[in-house]
């Protein structure tokens, strides 16, 4: 009788577990990071995937017969094949009428210059004289693009009167058309600046805002939190978003690449530290489920087909280095630094390492650190990022390395994606394509480095002795959004791969993510740092800047990161696969 009740209390034990294990679908933060992620994925497909810009399949197709002509006629990307890649690119599902009153009603701050308020308001005068200043650097820019132009033109006649076969007259005529490039880009941005009309963003801020806070107090309801306790206090945290964007918005910080990310940190770490962040805003202050969202998103945008372009040496840059520098940082921050907390150690070793912000969240998750020493890689993050991403460019520009070796460089190295495009871009169109894609192929990892730490953590720093590790710990431990990260991930390459790239640029890149989630992301991703610097007093960090260790550690392990970096990009590029780094 009584092993009859031990085998129904221990069956009633098991059932309790698995309904919890059910239940966890909605009512644990990483799902409904899920959740919400891929319901907006859902409604960006249903807006554009029906909509194909108009000629699509035409442009295409004629473009694409002018591109295998080239290839055949030239042995480096004529004028005519970049002019057929322009046509393509201008094909974009975000362009449509729906997709620019979407634009409009998520709009982030506009940019300034003197006046803050432009950022939200410009009148019909002031949009007249605007326009003015920037039709003069257009025209300005676009005599330069024209005078690139034709020296191009004139050093690709000379190559190719001569066969194409004279080596010096066909790397004048590369460097020429890469000159007009740069031109031409430069010409693009400016004429994207005269399209300037009379606008008043407030109101749509203030819809938007009402949007999410809609949004995200569903999860909240259903996570055991009180919904308006949440919207009380989201207006806060979005008012700080909003001014963080308007600041990365002004001339100057946009100049030197002072984001939205350090601007949000800062005004809330200035509330915490001085007034104190009201105690009716706390229950908006939720740095990781909007971060986690955020990080679904952003696995729709890391599309295989595009790794695949780059080919093997991307791979080896970022799957090979980016494990040694992680590991090797972290058995530093240990057996030569000492530092006290595996954690804050392992955190940074990430954040340095993988991607910035984004594995520091995911591996915090795993080791289960503390929101102090997440804060704390942040900031670090933050800070050398914007150091890097002015620095590098500069460095490789005055000492002559390669534009692809430098891409590849900048794009293993810098934390931020945002900060990698834009160091990319100041080298070239060249540099701008590798740097961003070895930063795709690194994010990859953030699912890949999530589980590792799960594992590792479960064996070795919380083990009990004598206590096999089971799966459920490691599951347990392991951040679940990172499924929906991975999930995004493949079922977005997949699309994209069914539709073809020159189709899934135009619906599935330039229409459901960068005319749609990609926007969430930002916002998301904003509010999350807005949360961090909210939810943290510098007297909690204080203790662990004893020594200056954190510091040491990311410094070293940056350095240890760029030599072998730029060692591994030089052998993979220039020595082992010198053939796919010609065709780039």
């Amino acid at each position: 009788m009584e092993e009859k009740q031990q085998r129904m209390h221990e069956q009633d034990v098991v059932t309790d577990k698995a309904v919890s294990r059910l239940s966890d679908l909605w009512k644990k933060e990483d799902y409904w990071a899920i959740w919400i992620g891929f319901f907006l994925l859902i409604v960006g497909m249903i807006i554009y995937l029906p909509r194909p810009p108009a000629g699509m399949n035409e442009t295409i197709e004629k473009a694409n017969a002018v591109l295998a002509a080239e290839a055949q006629r030239a042995p480096f990307k004529t004028i005519e094949w970049y002019q057929a890649t322009d046509a393509k690119k201008k094909l974009k599902a975000s362009s449509s009428p729906i997709g620019k009153a979407l634009s409009h009603f998520m709009h982030k701050p506009h940019g300034w210059s003197t006046n803050p308020l432009d950022a939200f308001y410009l009148s019909e005068e002031a949009a007249e004289a605007k326009k003015a200043k920037a039709m003069e650097k257009y025209e300005a820019a676009k005599a330069k693009e024209a005078a690139a132009l034709a020296l191009a033109k004139e050093k690709q006649a000379a190559a190719e009167a001569a066969g194409f076969k004279d080596a010096a007259l066909n790397e004048e005529a590369r460097k020429a058309i890469g000159e007009w490039r740069m031109a031409h880009d430069k010409a693009s941005s400016a004429k994207k600046k005269t399209s300037v009309k009379p606008y008043n963003q407030i109101p749509y801020l203030i819809g938007f805002g009402i949007c999410l806070a809609l949004l995200f107090s569903v999860g909240m309801k259903f996570m055991g939190h009180s919904p308006a306790r949440f919207m009380a206090g989201f207006p806060l945290v979005f008012l700080l978003a909003i001014l963080a964007y308007a600041a990365e918005g002004q001339a100057t910080m946009k100049h030197w690449g002072i984001g939205y990310a350090a601007w949000a940190i800062i005004f809330g770490l200035i509330i915490s530290n001085t007034v104190g962040t009201p105690k009716w805003a706390m229950p908006a202050v939720q740095v990781e489920y909007y971060i986690k969202t955020g990080l679904v998103l952003l696995g729709a945008e890391i599309l295989f087909g595009k790794i695949l372009a780059i080919g093997i040496p991307g791979i080896f840059v970022a799957w090979v280095v980016t494990p040694i520098v992680l590991i090797t940082t972290f058995i530093f921050g240990q057996k030569v630094l000492k530092m006290p907390s595996k954690t804050l150690n392992m955190t940074i070793s990430a954040d340095m390492s993988v991607c910035g912000v984004s594995a520091a969240i995911a591996t915090a998750a795993a080791c289960r650190a503390k929101k102090e020493e997440l804060t704390l890689a942040v900031g670090l993050s933050m800070v050398f990022t914007s150091i890097m991403m002015v620095a590098m460019p500069a460095f490789i520009k005055a000492v002559g390395i390669p534009e692809v070796l430098g891409g590849a460089w900048m794009g293993g190295t810098i934390d931020a994606t945002g900060a990698v495009a834009a160091a990319g871009a100041f080298l070239g169109e060249r540099a701008l394509y590798v740097a961003a894609t070895v930063k795709m192929i690194q994010n990859v990892l953030i699912g890949v480095i999530a589980f590792g730490v799960a594992v590792y953590w479960c064996a070795k720093v919380d083990c009990v002795p004598g206590q096999r590790v089971s799966a459920m710990e490691i599951w347990h431990r392991f951040p679940k959004f990172v499924l929906g990260f991975i999930a995004a991930s493949i079922i977005f390459s997949m699309l994209y791969q069914a539709m073809g790239p020159d189709a899934g640029y135009a619906m599935v890149d330039h229409g459901v993510l960068r005319g749609f989630t990609r926007i969430f992301r930002g916002w998301f991703f904003c509010l999350a740092f807005v949360s961090i610097g909210l939810a943290t007093n510098f007297k909690e960090l204080a203790h662990h800047f004893k020594g200056g260790k954190p510091l040491i550690l990311y410094v070293c392990g940056q350095s240890f990161n760029l030599a072998l970096t730029l060692l591994m990009a030089y052998i993979m590029f220039y020595k082992v696969f010198p053939d796919i780094t010609a065709k780039i």
